[in-house]
């Protein structure tokens, strides 16, 4: 792959993670609200003042490129969240809304892990050090956010639910 090519999907999955994450930002109110749970509800409302944090390092790389921070429609994340909105009608003032919610809340992570883990491999083919050490920041803020929903669902979330 020619290094103009990788560069141009290095840029178009930017835009693709910056769409997502504002609208992970958007969603995780909404999840908040809805929990049960009060670790839950403190883990969405940890989760969404880290993704104002993931949004503004997006920024930087854009700035680093030289190209404005615009996003592009993202349709992977629009139907995790959609599945999440589900959870919420389908299961709401029952047991298994919060280990719903959680699962929901997972696949987002799951999926920014994917995409940030992508985008680091390719910043570093590109040399893009700058770019590399910015997405590390937030590849690790998303795994640990990932383990802590994995505890939460493992000792408290699907034992009450069950």
């Amino acid at each position: 792959m020619p290094h103009q090519d990788l560069s141009a999907l290095f840029l178009d999955t930017l835009k693709d993670i910056y769409y997502a994450e504002k609208q992970i930002y958007k969603a995780l109110p909404r999840m908040a609200k809805a929990a049960a749970s009060d670790d839950l509800r403190g883990a969405f409302e940890k989760h969404h003042d880290e993704t104002e944090t993931h949004i503004e390092r997006l920024e930087q790389i854009f700035e680093l490129m030289g190209k404005p921070a615009r996003g592009k429609k993202c349709d992977a994340i629009e139907g995790i969240i959609e599945e999440g909105k589900d959870v919420m009608e389908d299961y709401a003032d029952t047991p298994a809304l919060d280990p719903g919610l959680l699962a929901a809340a997972q696949a987002v992570e799951h999926y920014e892990i994917a995409r940030y883990g992508t985008l680091k491999a390719w910043a570093t083919k590109l040399s893009m050090n700058d770019a590399v050490k910015l997405i590390d920041q937030t590849l690790a803020e998303e795994k640990k956010t990932d383990d802590a929903l994995t505890k939460l669902a493992v000792t408290a979330l699907n034992t009450k639910a069950a």
